[in-house]
């Protein structure tokens, strides 16, 4: 154990440098959009759209690992000594850093992540394999093309899942900064590749190329972030505490986090896969692309409590409510601001925009991208909520999330199979799932706990 310690420092510079990852992505998306837009089949787009949401469901595999590895880490460098299944210890202002409780922790992930990576890739290529040739029945395009995507995203995502220890230590280390500048570095990646190829007429290939450039030189510079020479040197003299008792302490809430995340994918990405069993792949582009933008506003109006929970973890242990309510405040008042705003230029200037382009994929109809932002505005500020409530190291909202995530299942076949509501089905089934108990009843919590503190 050093006597060294080494203080979580986030401040306004994490924070821009957030905003400008942020804004970067949507550059990118908005440079990448009218190429897609205009060079690729509207068939085509609904396939890539089935794309993300599969890749999502998948990836579910992790059960809810890396939040909790993440969070762990920022116990350790907090000062904690020892890691608990529930709860976390209070730890003193002044405090040292037990390097070999990282180092076990840091084994644990390795291993758990290898492990599940190779289940991950076999679950791509087999069922996932399956599904889509199941789609290209009806495919007019090129099947050749769409095959070869696929594969190649079957590698590229197996390899980022086994990585994604990477991120948990840079995210736990509090490094937010340097996280979103390389984040930016692989968007830029990923545009010039993706852009490059769809010109040369890749296609779907092109953006599956994109993606392979961008994770592995994210992951290669996430490394050299993460293993500088003082962290290799103090782990190397660290003595690894035990690995079994470490899986112990993590394992019970990262299940219900799992849980949690198969309820939210449930709600946000089972949409396009079961609509494509009832809705042409043109109506499920134009939903897609929706969603996407939609998507984006969502993640902009979250930057600001994004780049704070490392700090909210440390004044949890700290026992330091009064400024977890400060950060809190600002979160909601920016999130409510953002989507106002936002949401009247997607509005107004939405199908505008499209046309401008020349875009063979129109958004959805004006009172359907309303109905689609307000949803998304109250699945953010509950999640928020919840992330509050999940730096006392508890789940309380895990049995509520896979209840609205079957209940959006149920839902999606009721109204697509038996009232015909079309595309109306894919937007209302989440919305109505999370309105009756999660949009209301995590802020709820959030303010009965910090409504003591002063700000």
């Amino acid at each position: 154990m050093t006597k060294e310690t080494t203080a979580i420092s986030i401040n306004r510079k994490d924070v821009y440098w957030n905003y400008a990852a942020t804004f970067l992505q949507i550059a990118a998306q908005a440079l990448l959009l009218p190429f897609i837009l205009r060079l690729l089949p509207q068939e085509t787009i609904g396939i890539w759209t089935i794309f993300g949401s599969i890749i999502a469901i998948v990836t579910l595999l992790d059960f809810g690992f890396n939040p909790s590895f993440t969070r762990n880490v920022t116990y350790i460098l907090s000062g904690v000594k020892t890691l608990k299944a529930t709860g976390f210890q209070v730890v003193e202002e002044n405090f040292e850093i037990d390097y070999g409780l990282l180092k076990g922790l840091i084994s644990v992930m390795r291993s758990f992540y290898s492990k599940i990576a190779f289940i991950l890739f076999a679950v791509l290529a087999t069922a996932g394999t399956y599904y889509i040739f199941f789609l290209l029945r009806t495919y007019s395009g090129n099947k050749t093309e769409v095959i070869t995507a696929w594969f190649i995203l079957c590698i590229v995502n197996s390899y980022s899942f086994y990585t994604l220890y990477y991120g948990a230590l840079l995210i736990g280390m509090g490094k937010i900064k340097r996280s979103k500048q390389i984040t930016i570095i692989g968007q830029a990646a990923y545009l010039l590749v993706s852009i490059t190829f769809i010109l040369l007429g890749f296609g779907l290939v092109a953006i599956a190329s994109a993606q392979i450039v961008s994770v592995v030189l994210g992951r290669i510079l996430i490394y050299f972030a993460v293993y500088t020479d003082e962290l290799k040197n103090r782990l190397k003299n660290a003595l690894e505490k035990e690995r079994k008792e470490i899986f112990k302490a993590v394992y019970p809430n990262a299940v219900k986090v799992g849980l949690t995340g198969v309820g939210a994918v449930l709600v946000l990405r089972s949409q396009p896969i079961i609509g494509s069993m009832y809705l042409p792949l043109e109506t499920i582009a134009s939903y897609g692309i929706t969603i996407q933008l939609i998507s984006v506003l969502s993640g902009i109006a979250s930057v600001y409590f994004v780049t704070y929970q490392p700090k909210i973890v440390q004044y949890r242990v700290q026992n330091n409510i009064t400024a977890i309510k400060s950060i809190y405040i600002k979160s909601c008042l920016i999130l409510a601001a953002v989507f106002f705003f936002g949401g009247m230029g997607l509005l107004l200037l939405g199908s505008w925009a499209l046309n401008l382009i020349g875009s063979k994929t129109p958004l959805l109809p004006n009172l359907c991208i309303f109905t689609a932002l307000l949803i998304s505005l109250l699945e953010a500020n509950h999640s928020i909520a919840g992330g509050i409530l999940l730096t006392k190291n508890q789940v309380p909202f895990f049995k509520a999330a896979l209840f609205a995530g079957l209940m959006t299942i149920i839902l999606l076949f009721f109204f697509l199979g038996f009232f015909k509501l079309g595309v109306w089905s894919l937007i209302l089934a989440g919305g109505m799932a999370q309105a009756v108990y999660q949009n209301w009843k995590w802020p709820l919590e959030v303010i009965k706990e910090l409504k003591t503190a002063k700000v």
